[in-house]
């Protein structure tokens, strides 16, 4: 199955990449991800502990009953609990979801139930004080469940970024579609995306579109359903298989940051800034790649980068964390912080 967007000239101009975590589209994919073994490797800490979180919080029930039939991990589920118009602001999206016409979540639930059958109380949800519950639960899920990933969700996509900004200086916004990842296929003027069950066809006609990427979405890409709504495509961050604790020499816990000292590592993790492949940080550390691999993993490991992995290449860039310690000590800031303007 495919997803064909379709680019004019001015699409091209007015395509950016988010600049944040998309909170209510990670607590969406977060619950596919407990509907599904797929992937549950790259999840497995994260897992274990949303199982705790919701058992301290209560929310077992809930889960059960409101949130898991809500959001099914199917074809469809209503577009009005991702709201567009306030991408990676958590209380405006929610503020977004109490406002939706009745009109419009009684459409969007007849069509949850035509897909995968709708809980037999969805229909109430056109009715506010509903949706107020539903607000109050799911900000509750977003807080033990969510929320306590903010900061690696934000490195990864602060990593991916970079990733796209090189796309861009070296070929352009159509060099950096041509490079998001092996379940989409940039041919001039469609962007071609593997689907998770339907031919669709999605016309921008000069709206442009805002690229999502995401830490809970899994192997596929996702838009919305309705044609009509700001276009938007979440897609899933690459994860790599963890290496053993004995590869990484020992537990994180016995990493120390002593292990940044010393001038080599100092000039790797300066160069992170700008985003740097391992071959560019022995050239700014003057070390040799096995060196700069070396270094870039004790960086990693005490938490100030995060890498990527592109093709047979890695892009090591700086995580929040990262981004404070070269400030505090240098004043440095990191380019290419703000999204490609429409």
């Amino acid at each position: 199955m495919a997803l064909r967007i379709h680019f004019t000239e001015i699409d091209l101009a007015r395509t950016r990449v988010a600049s944040r975590v998309d909170p209510l589209w990670e607590l969406a994919a977060s619950l596919h991800r407990l509907q599904s073994r797929r992937g549950r490797w790259a999840y497995a800490e994260w897992y274990r502990g949303a199982r705790v979180a919701m058992r301290e919080q209560g929310l077992e029930r809930a889960l059960r009953t409101t949130l898991l039939p809500l959001y099914p991990r199917a074809a469809y589920f209503p577009d009005f609990l991702t709201p567009p118009q306030t991408l990676g602001d958590l209380n405006g999206g929610l503020a977004e979801l109490i406002a939706t016409p009745p009109s419009r979540v009684g459409e969007e639930i007849a069509l949850l139930d035509q897909a995968v059958g709708a809980p037999s109380w969805a229909p109430r949800l056109a009715e506010r004080a509903e949706r107020e519950a539903l607000v109050q639960v799911l900000r509750t899920y977003y807080n033990a469940v969510v929320a306590p990933y903010q900061d690696r969700m934000a490195a990864r996509i602060e990593a991916e970024r970079a990733v796209r900004c090189r796309g861009i200086m070296d070929g352009g916004i159509e060099g950096m579609l041509a490079g998001l990842g092996p379940t989409m296929r940039w041919r001039r003027p469609v962007l071609h995306v593997r689907y998770p069950a339907m031919e669709r066809d999605l016309y921008l006609n000069g709206r442009g579109i805002t690229l999502v990427p995401s830490y809970f979405c899994w192997d596929a890409p996702v838009s919305l359903a309705d044609p009509e709504l700001p276009p938007v495509l979440y897609y899933p961050l690459l994860h790599e298989q963890p290496a053993p604790a004995d590869a990484l020499g020992g537990a994180p816990a016995e990493r120390p940051l002593t292990d940044l000292l010393g001038r080599a590592r100092a000039a790797a993790f300066h160069a992170t800034a700008v985003g740097a492949t391992t071959g560019e940080l022995a050239r700014a550390a003057d070390v040799s790649a096995s060196s700069a691999s070396r270094h870039a993993t004790a960086l990693r490991n005490a938490g100030l980068i995060t890498t990527i992995r592109q093709g047979a290449t890695v892009l090591h860039t700086l995580t929040p964390l990262g981004a404070s310690v070269l400030r505090a000590t240098t004043g440095a800031s990191t380019p290419c912080a703000e999204p490609v303007p429409p």
